[in-house]
């Protein structure tokens, strides 16, 4: 028999080793520095791993969802640009000279006036020595011939 096994059995039921210096050796246990160090440092580089992992997830997130915006952004500007073609369409028939005079015609019985029914002022008459007559055919104005401002 073994003497590791002789002192198993030689110690009493009653958990009480028989030598004295087995007894101070079973609850005395020294700390080991560097295997806490090595465990505190490897638990903070896993704890930075999983925090990076879990940036670059949500920066992931939220670029899919800044993706999924803007292609909803991009759905509502061509919507918007159909939209404005269709109207600038619809602005250009309702501008149109002959729906306008269509409709004076039919709606409003309205008829293009006969020449005796037209007479042009006197002053608008180059023939009849009115103000057309006498006005210059281009624009100018001098700055000795106007008046001072704010005096009549």
């Amino acid at each position: 028999m073994s003497p590791r096994a002789r002192r198993a059995m030689s110690s009493t039921w009653s958990g009480e080793p028989a030598d004295p210096r087995q007894h101070a050796a079973r609850f005395h246990r020294e700390s080991d520095r560097r295997r806490l160090r090595a465990m505190a440092t490897a638990l903070a580089g896993a704890g930075l791993c999983v925090g990076l992992v879990l940036g670059v997830v949500g920066l992931r997130v939220q670029h899919v969802r800044l993706s999924y915006r803007l292609d909803a952004l991009r759905a509502a500007r061509l919507d918007l640009e159909e939209a404005r073609s269709r109207l600038h369409v619809e602005l250009a028939s309702l501008r149109s000279l002959a729906r306008i005079d269509g409709k004076a015609r039919t709606e409003l019985g309205m008829v293009p006036p006969g020449r005796e029914q037209v007479r042009l002022a006197r002053e608008f008459v180059p023939e009849a020595g009115g103000m057309a007559a006498r006005a210059p055919l281009t624009a100018s104005v001098e700055p000795d011939s106007q008046p001072a401002r704010g005096s009549r």
